[in-house]
């Protein structure tokens, strides 16, 4: 199997999870199935096939779609086995800090404004 996300990195995945993450959820189905959902949750946030129409998008917004992506699919990989951080509160402290930097992504995607920002 070969990693299939669009958006975002297997590496930009493994920046946002950390070290301490357990690496028996970590594997490349997982990030696949990951970044799917996180494809297609933006897609529908935005009322624009992300994926279809990645290649024309403006790079600025690649970056935060990455950004986004990388950080749904840590979230997923902390939450799967938080035994190998250094206590729970770190990994609940990671993942609080993932969702507020998604929360402000999605206020800035959805902000109408944007739409013509999207492709070149």
């Amino acid at each position: 199997m070969a990693y299939t996300g669009t958006i975002c990195t297997e590496n930009e995945i493994a920046l946002m999870a950390g070290e301490n993450v357990d690496s028996t959820g970590d594997t490349e189905a997982n990030h696949n199935d990951l970044v799917a959902q996180a494809e297609s949750y933006l897609s529908i946030l935005m009322r624009f096939n992300v994926t279809d129409n990645y290649a024309a998008m403006d790079a600025d917004y690649k970056r935060i779609f990455s950004e986004w992506g990388a950080r749904y699919a840590a979230v997923a990989l902390i939450a799967y086995n938080m035994a190998g951080f250094t206590s729970r509160v770190e990994a609940e402290d990671m993942i609080s800090i993932h969702l507020h930097r998604m929360e402000e992504i999605e206020k800035i995607v959805k902000d109408k404004k944007q739409e013509t920002f999207i492709t070149p």
